[in-house]
């Protein structure tokens, strides 16, 4: 039975090499189950070669990648029957309609029952509109089509490459509510790439960026935004504010800016301490601005300003 520590997917020291190119560089992490796991990455950071050696499409240099426990390059059909997987925008015949495209990709997989059809329309709630050609459909509601497609075979994991692409602002919002119910009541493990690092921060549990073939950071969302906070501060004398800044040790990174004001990163609960600091140093103290950082400064600290793609 999986309980909320069961592991659904685990990449273990994931390596691709290309001609001379190492393009993915010892790549770890897991993905548990009914976890909503984010992959961010920049141009060229091996983001869409990982996806492709997870779902098979591309053989690993070196590396272990298991799905549902399953080897995939040892017992790949066991493994691959775990994940459903979309790629942008799903490939769907647009002159059928919704539930003769389910039945079309039902018949090319094994032991998939009428009902189950029946199952994942509800799941995608596309019950009013399934015997309508894809053609009439929305984007949003093609996408959810899409889905459900993924769904049929009862997969642990759905790997969704892109999802929100082309979605205007109320899809990429039925698409992020439709995604927490799978995870969330149907248990559903959903490993996530996209470059809408607003949606990420509000969609997923946890996130891996990857920055040149390699994972650089890997963690909750609100402990990675909750631990990269950045306070200015108005102090006077300057100099002897800045030195008393530096030297406190839970501040991690120091700017000196002009007029007076200093940018540091430290925690929140820290910023009465320091304030008392300053004072007992008789340093005035004129202004304290606190920003909170976003998912999308973290990634670009990350990844040395690269933009997301």
């Amino acid at each position: 039975m999986q309980t909320e520590t069961h592991t659904v997917l685990s990449v273990q020291g994931l390596s691709k090499t290309i001609g001379q190119r190492e393009i993915v560089k010892n790549v770890s992490f897991e993905v548990k189950a009914g976890e909503i796991f984010g992959f961010l990455g920049p141009n060229g950071a091996g983001k869409t070669t990982t996806i492709r050696m997870l779902v098979g499409l591309t053989r690993p240099t070196k590396g272990i990648i298991r799905i549902g426990g399953y080897d995939l390059s040892k017992q790949f059909l066991q493994a691959i029957r775990q994940v459903g997987c979309i790629v942008e925008n799903p490939e769907l015949y647009p002159y059928l309609t919704g539930r003769e495209n389910l039945q079309l990709f039902a018949r090319m997989t094994e032991d998939i029952p009428p009902a189950r059809i029946e199952e994942v329309v509800r799941l995608v709630e596309l019950q009013n509109r399934i015997d309508d050609p894809v053609k009439t459909y929305s984007l949003g509601m093609r996408q959810r089509l899409g889905i459900a497609q993924a769904l049929l075979g009862k997969p642990q994991l759905l790997i969704l490459d892109e999802p929100t692409n082309g979605l205007d602002p109320a899809g990429i919002r039925e698409l992020r509510s439709f995604i927490r119910h799978l995870s969330r009541e149907e248990g559903i493990s959903v490993f996530i790439s996209s470059h809408i690092l607003h949606e990420v921060q509000l969609m997923c549990d946890r996130v891996a960026i990857i920055s040149q073939g390699e994972i650089v950071k890997t963690g909750r969302v609100d402990q990675l935004v909750g631990s990269h906070a950045k306070v200015e501060w108005m102090v006077e004398p300057h100099h002897a504010g800045v030195e008393k800044l530096r030297g406190l040790p839970y501040i991690t990174q120091l700017e000196v800016l002009n007029n007076g004001r200093v940018l540091v990163h430290m925690p929140m609960e820290k910023i009465a301490e320091t304030n008392q600091a300053l004072v007992a140093e008789q340093i005035q103290v004129s202004g304290i601005r606190p920003y909170q950082q976003t998912l999308e400064d973290i990634f670009l600290e990350m990844t040395g300003g690269n933009s997301i793609a």
